[in-house]
């Protein structure tokens, strides 16, 4: 491996010094926020009862940036936080009686895509850890046929057979009692079908919480909507392809390609729209009278064009990730221009063309301005102009450049409007990109900052009390509370991932975590950034980004491993290091996905590398080799 050497000492920026003092508000933050939630064993303090297949994914959503954290530097507790927690949440809900064999036993994958995610991160974090090594393959097994307990996939048609599935297979017919939970919410979201008797649907509100409507809308959706597959099953592209990661098998690769490939020819055999439901035999709208819309989580309902889109773009870079192949992301560049090509240039947003985002009985509606957010993902993949053409045609303003803080600022365009994942910056980390926003390091790290000390304050508040949340018995007044972890978490870190991974926050709905590089501390051999080591990926381009790494300890020396993408998929070819003046100090050849990089007290550098993309096996493994590798736990087989 090669080895540079900084010597010089480089003036502290004020970005350097905002990140360390994230690192260390953030280690203190998640064991306060534990120690607030958690009961010794790892179990949650909640309530004794959860009816409803709904909300096995949010408690997992509400610590799981305990890993994440770990990943970009976080303290050694903080992964052993990470791991206590999961174990002590699947052990709950399995008693709750919604998750069985450790995953949840049938929901949809906008839900599945959140809550898995906990484990993504915790592969990045400790890919020597032998049970989630072997739940990776477990899990990828309910979805490639090879679990007869659960035979959710359908090989020879190379579909999904349920948009509800799990642990225990498709889920054909669902109670009262699975959708109890949801009913307020849905209350205020329109009819899943424009023909509920009762319910008019132009008024775009249907009555869940009627006992009558709420019988004929699961008899309906059990008629037309739980078998076949739909767009939002691509998100199980996600857990394959993290086994994948884990054990490098083509099988898991090729279960990738083959499905997403399925999805492609439904495409094409419709027109070049993806159909949102497809029936067991493997016809388009066999269960909807023909009609290709009208799905679970499709074009009508409940979500539209978002909940079509961000499984695409899963999808496709997940299938970029094992083959290299940019091809595979017209998967969702393809209905990024549909609905381009479907655009109004008139409306009620000056200067901004409106595109469709549902499809209902009466044609293309929901008009509202293209969100620049979804090709962003692609471009940071492919870093080809026809993506950023997709972001650009969009008609960035003066509001790209606005740092989100949620709930206290306004929101950029496409920005979410709570503190749920902390994913709204995604549009002015690309302007900083793209040289727009040069400011963004200081602004978005201290916004950062300040939202960490909100939530603190908000967790500390009686509004935070666990205790206010339980409750002897089931009723919809109280089911709020199953998002409190998220509302309360004070572990967000999007400015501190963007600056020091060089690249935008995950899609939240399952995506993969996507990374320019990331960072290993070479003396104790574990990821991240050692202590005191700062990092700011400045630009990053088709074949180079631009690094710059700061070692503020002014008495140790630190030596860090930096690697070219997040899973090692890329390489280093080539590299310049120059001292704070902008003079050369070194030019070396690398040709190797890992550098190494020793600061010495005080001292710091910038990088430029070049880089070839996607030309290694992505894998989480690390540097430092496991010397079980491999090792799987079997049971008797009689």
């Amino acid at each position: 491996m090669m080895k540079l050497a900084a010597e010089e000492t480089w003036d502290p920026p004020h970005w350097a010094l905002m990140e360390r003092l994230l690192f260390d508000t953030l280690n203190q933050a998640a064991v306060e926020f534990v120690n607030r939630y958690v009961r010794p064993d790892g179990t949650l303090i909640w309530r004794p009862d959860w009816p409803g297949m709904d909300g096995s994914d949010d408690p997992y959503e509400g610590f799981m940036y305990l890993a994440l954290l770990y990943v970009l530097g976080g303290s050694d507790e903080t992964l052993e936080l990470a791991h206590k927690v999961w174990e002590g949440i699947t052990w709950q809900w399995t008693e709750y009686g919604q998750i069985s064999r450790e995953f949840d036993a049938y929901y949809d994958w906008m839900h599945h895509g959140e809550g898995y995610l906990y484990l993504y991160f915790m592969g990045l974090a400790d890919p020597d850890y032998l049970k989630n090594r072997q739940r990776a393959k477990r899990f990828a097994a309910l979805y490639t046929g090879d679990d007869p307990e659960a035979p959710n996939y359908d090989r020879e048609k190379r579909l999904i057979r349920s948009p509800i599935n799990g642990s225990k297979g498709p889920q054909f017919d669902l109670t009262e009692e699975d959708w109890s939970t949801h009913r307020g919410i849905l209350d205020h979201y329109p009819a899943p079908f424009e023909d509920v008797p009762g319910v008019d649907y132009a008024l775009g509100k249907c009555p869940w919480s009627d006992d009558a409507v709420y019988k004929e809308i699961i008899q309906m959706m059990n008629q037309r909507m739980t078998r076949g597959d739909v767009p939002l099953n691509l998100n199980a592209t996600g857990m394959v392809t993290h086994a994948y990661l884990y054990a490098g098998q083509e099988s898991y690769r090729d279960w990738v390609l083959e499905y997403t490939a399925a999805w492609q020819e439904r495409i094409d055999a419709n027109g070049g729209i993806i159909p949102d439901n497809v029936g067991l035999s493997g016809i388009i709208g066999e269960y909807m009278d023909g009609k290709w819309w009208g799905g679970y989580y499709g074009w009508r309902w409940p979500h539209g064009f978002l909940t079509i889109i961000e499984p695409l773009i899963n999808a496709a870079a997940n299938a970029v990730l094992m083959t290299g192949n940019m091809k595979q992301l017209d998967l969702a560049r393809s209905q990024l221009d549909l609905i381009w090509e479907l655009r109004k240039e008139e409306g009620g947003h000056p200067g901004l063309p409106l595109v469709p985002y549902k499809h209902t009985d009466g044609g293309w509606t929901d008009y509202r301005p293209a969100n620049p957010m979804h090709p962003i993902h692609l471009w940071f993949i492919s870093m080809a102009d026809e993506d950023l053409e997709r972001i650009l045609r969009t008609g960035l303003d003066e509001s790209s450049l606005e740092v989100h803080i949620p709930g206290l600022s306004g929101a950029s365009k496409g920005s979410y409007q709570s503190t749920k994942h902390y994913n709204g910056n995604t549009i002015p980390w690309f302007q900083y990109m793209q040289g727009n926003n040069p400011n963004y390091p200081t602004r978005i790290l201290e916004a950062n900052y300040q939202l960490i000390h909100n939530q603190l304050r908000k967790m500390r508040s009686p509004e935070g009390d666990p205790e206010e949340w339980r409750s002897d018995g089931f009723n919809l007044e109280d089911l709020s509370s199953i998002h409190k972890w998220q509302e309360m978490c004070p572990v967000y870190f999007e400015g501190l991932l963007q600056m020091t991974l060089g690249a935008p926050m995950h899609v939240s709905h399952g995506g993969l975590q996507h990374a320019s590089v990331r960072y290993f501390d070479a003396l104790r051999q574990r990821p991240g950034l050692p202590a005191d080591v700062a990092a700011l990926v400045e630009s990053v381009t088709a074949s180079e980004l631009t690094l710059q790494l700061v070692n503020l300890s002014l008495f140790e020396r630190k030596e860090l491993v930096v690697q070219a993408g997040a899973y090692g998929e890329h390489n280093f070819e080539e590299a310049v290091m120059y001292n704070q003046q902008g003079e050369v100090i070194q030019q070396v050849e690398v040709r190797d996905k890992w550098i190494c990089v020793e600061l010495a007290p005080g001292a710091g550098t910038r990088l430029k590398l070049t880089v070839a993309r996607y030309v290694n096996r992505p894998a989480y493994e690390s540097l430092w080799p496991d010397p079980h590798k491999g090792d799987i736990l079997k049971g008797r087989t009689n």
